[in-house]
């Protein structure tokens, strides 16, 4: 894939999450500008790429919950999510269109007591 057929991204995982990604906090990933339709990547995108293809740990329900991020306004409380630092309310949620040099960040906010 060539520099304009492709992204580079950061994705990071906290609160326990990194235990699903080989416990690695954070992943520099190379991903296409496109998806298989031909339409832009997005967050609903990377959240599939990353269960299928970057996530080793067989426990996808902690992450995914019918195929999307579990997340505080989704079926059940569990995951933040951040892009550049912003609420991925605020920009778009699962529709946001991947850029060049995103950092995306999925934050566990469930804690054992």
């Amino acid at each position: 894939m060539d520099s304009e057929s492709t992204l580079a991204i950061t994705v990071e995982f906290t609160g326990g999450l990194e235990m699903l990604f080989s416990d690695e906090r954070k992943h520099k990933l190379v991903v296409p500008t496109k998806d298989d339709k031909g339409n832009a990547v997005n967050i609903g995108w990377l959240v599939h790429h990353l269960v299928e293809d970057v996530m080793k740990d067989s426990r996808k329900e902690m992450f995914v919950l019918d195929g999307h991020v579990v997340c505080l306004h989704g079926s059940r409380p569990g995951i933040l999510v951040l892009i550049n630092d912003a609420d991925w309310e605020l920009e778009g949620e699962a529709s946001y269109a991947l850029q060049p040099n995103d950092n995306i960040l999925f934050v566990s906010t469930l804690h054992g007591g």
